[in-house]
């Protein structure tokens, strides 16, 4: 017997169920739902505005769910989801009527649950269409209205006020509620800008330069990883902000240069790409998976300078010389919370302990490679966080502890003049409002000689 098709919103309630209670990212299975119930570019992009916009305004919807949801406490999670769902779209999608919502959550609650539950489903979303939800002016104390309107975390949002003050903080969290758009870098060792963006007007897409990178693209419409430039290595997907790295560390063609942390290989690619296909990038990483993420795209990308290797860069020192790399990135694993507009259910799962860890294993990274660097070498620490601990507070302990390194001033020389004016010594904070890319970090430090 043929399996019925499951709608799209169906699809969405079991995703939001498994992001939940798997702690699957949301991101990931996402693709997976996609590809693996062949969806029209139409239901792929429902999908996606419903499950993430649902996920990015968890907070949110509860607030408004609370007048008319007696004890949510003992509603079963996939019920409590399906009417977040539901007044998701309600409320933030102008173009779905409010009785094809309701027809369709009342249908899934059928197929679902009993005769109560869908009495109920039915019950609270006519209610709502009725009343209209409770304002959010209703919350006097400033940090919990900004937490509860931009569905972030109250202890994460009283740590931002702490490092960045009420103002910038709010913009944060709002820009952080917004879809990123997808960018990509031009492989200059094949191909112009000029060209990559002529090549990929003519198959469909809607692509403009970016402003923040002189090799990035901006795309407007269609998926880039489905170009037929992408296929032949002529561009790779990354967002501008991380394209920064390769500009700080700034490597020269014959040099040999050790990327830490490195999967998938979006860093590694660019400073081989920079250098011209010439020299060596090592490029390591934890896992023997990820390690061939990165050997297929320096493959796609026909990248002969790129080596990999599955280590832990944490014990780096015991596999390398002293002195041996002219330059070293450590793209270090971190917080991640630059990059909420892309993985939202980021926000719901990280605690202030997980800040304190990864701090830790930063550090640890930091002075393992260390040893590793020859003398007027250079040393670029990154990350896609915004949190000074993970930061500024890495960076600053990270010259203490080594003072047989400096700050490296000269990062600032290196850069885009697009992100000049927001380096501060040997350090560069973007933030998601800045530019619409990733919050993303880098420091630079340089080998006395």
């Amino acid at each position: 017997m043929r399996k019925t098709k499951l709608t799209v919103r169906e699809l969405a309630l079991d995703l939001l169920e498994s992001v939940e209670k798997n702690q699957s990212y949301s991101n990931l299975l996402l693709n997976n739902y996609i590809n693996k119930n062949e969806l029209s570019s139409l239901d792929a992009g429902l999908l996606t505005e419903i499950t993430y916009g649902t996920i990015q305004r968890k907070f949110t919807l509860d607030y408004y769910l609370k007048p008319f949801v007696q004890n949510s406490k003992k509603v079963q999670s996939w019920v409590l989801n399906l009417l977040r769902l539901s007044l998701y779209q309600m409320i933030y999608l102008e173009k779905v009527p409010d009785h094809a919502i309701l027809f369709e959550a009342v249908e899934i609650a059928k197929k679902r649950g009993h005769k109560g539950i869908t009495s109920m489903v039915n019950g609270v979303l006519r209610n709502v269409q009725r009343k209209g939800v409770p304002s959010l002016d209703e919350i006097e104390d400033p940090i919990e209205r900004i937490s509860i309107a931009t569905s972030h975390p109250l202890w994460l949002v009283e740590r931002w006020v702490d490092q960045f003050g009420l103002e910038k903080t709010e913009m944060m969290c709002e820009t952080n509620l917004t879809a990123p758009l997808q960018t990509a870098r031009v492989n200059l060792t094949l191909i112009n800008r000029e060209r990559a963006i002529e090549d990929l007007m003519s198959e469909g897409f809607e692509v403009n330069e970016s402003q923040i990178v002189p090799e990035g693209i901006v795309c407007l419409k269609g998926n880039l990883a489905h170009s037929n430039a992408y296929k032949l290595g002529h561009i790779s997907i990354q967002d501008e902000s991380s394209m920064l790295v390769a500009y700080a560390l700034g490597a020269h063609q014959q040099e040999k240069i050790l990327d830490c942390c490195a999967a998938p290989g979006g860093k590694t690619t660019h400073i081989a790409e920079k250098m011209d296909g010439k020299g060596a990038v090592l490029a390591l990483d934890l896992h023997e998976h990820k390690v061939k993420l990165i050997q297929e795209q320096a493959q796609r990308l026909h990248l002969k300078n790129v080596a990999t290797q599955a280590l832990d860069s944490r014990k780096a020192s015991n596999h390398f010389d002293k002195d041996s790399f002219n330059r070293i990135l450590v793209d270090a694993p971190c917080s991640g919370f630059g990059v909420m507009r892309r993985k939202p259910d980021l926000k719901y799962t990280k605690s202030e302990g997980d800040v304190a860890n990864l701090a830790r294993i930063q550090n640890d990274l930091l002075h393992s490679v260390a040893p590793l660097l020859k003398k007027g070498g250079t040393l670029v620490y990154s990350t896609c966080t915004v949190d000074q601990a993970e930061n500024e507070a890495a960076a600053a302990r990270f010259l203490k502890d080594h003072p047989d390194f400096e700050a490296d001033l000269s990062m600032v020389e290196r850069l885009p003049e697009s992100v000049k004016p927001f380096v501060s010594n040997h350090m560069l904070q973007i933030f998601p409002q800045d530019f619409g890319s990733d919050g993303f970090f880098i420091s630079c430090f340089r080998k006395k000689v």
